[in-house]
């Protein structure tokens, strides 16, 4: 009879234990019996996180994560408004905000099924925000903008999965290969027209500043030439002068003078021929009549 009791008490243990419904925090549960979900005046009733009672066997239950949930996708193909095709790498942020339509909208509160649905939502709100702009504003610094935008969009978009949607960002941008290279070769092109245009310009300002430099070279040159004629003038006028005064004061010493510079002048090679009368004035000097 102790064993019986015994066996009852167990049995009765386990029963209650069984019964109750223990929802951790940072968790929702929601009850279903006999295949339909448990409702308290036509709402579905939610388990918030404590203890509670269910009936065991015959209740099933579903824990939803209620945390801020990290969908970090794969990388999808978008067009821009120009026609181009860029490699977009994003993730969103999101936790469950009506527990009754997440529950109903995802199979039963299936988290792959929800991500899916999700995920198909925000790449179609981000292919809008991305078709209504170019490469170069996407790049050049309007990414928060178009992230705010798809984050209004992708908000009220995901409200039919009873899911708040906290945040969406764009962790990378790529472009196809093909369009890698052709955006490439454009911005080489355009690199190449500028590096032109500025080698034309050193060009004519190298030319220009030649040019004047040419020109004050000749200037110079001209002046010095000018002061060096000049000065040579003066010189040779002071020479003549200095020659005229001697002559003036000595003339028969300076003729002499004259004279001896000649023969120096007449006999300093070794094959010089002369022919001359012996009375010839040339040889005046040397004329022992003349030297009485």
């Amino acid at each position: 009879m102790g064993r019986f009791t015994a066996i009852i008490i167990a049995v009765l243990i386990a029963i209650s234990l069984s019964s109750l419904l223990v929802v951790n925090e940072g968790e929702r549960a929601i009850v279903s019996r006999f295949g339909k979900v448990l409702k308290d005046d036509g709402v579905t009733r939610v388990y918030a996180p404590g203890l509670h009672l269910k009936i065991p066997m015959l209740d099933k239950i579903k824990f939803m994560d209620a945390r801020v949930q990290t969908l970090d996708g794969a990388a999808d193909r978008f067009v821009t408004s120009e026609k181009k095709d860029l490699m977009v790498d994003s993730y969103v942020k999101w936790r469950i905000k009506d527990f009754e339509r997440y529950y109903l909208s995802t199979n039963g509160g299936i988290k792959a099924n929800a991500e899916t649905l999700l995920q198909r939502k925000i790449n179609n709100d981000l292919r809008t925000e991305f078709g209504r702009r170019t490469i170069k504003e996407i790049v050049s610094g309007s990414r928060d903008e178009l992230q705010s935008d798809a984050l209004k969009n992708a908000a009220e978009s995901a409200k039919d999965l009873g899911v708040e949607v906290v945040d969406v960002r764009v962790k990378q941008i790529n472009l196809p290969a093909n369009v890698s290279t052709s955006i490439y070769q454009r911005m080489r092109a355009e690199r190449q027209a500028v590096a032109k245009e500025h080698r034309a310009q050193g060009q004519e300002q190298a030319e220009i500043i030649r040019a004047k430099t040419d020109a004050s070279v000749t200037i110079q040159t001209a002046e010095a030439e000018r002061i060096a004629l000049t000065t040579r003038g003066e010189g040779d006028a002071e020479a003549a002068k200095i020659y005229a005064d001697a002559y003036t004061k000595d003339p028969e010493f300076f003729s002499f003078m004259r004279s001896l510079d000649a023969y120096k002048a007449s006999f300093s090679g070794k094959n010089d021929v002369m022919v001359l009368e012996p009375d010839s004035e040339f040889f005046r000097y040397m004329n022992s009549s003349s030297g009485k």
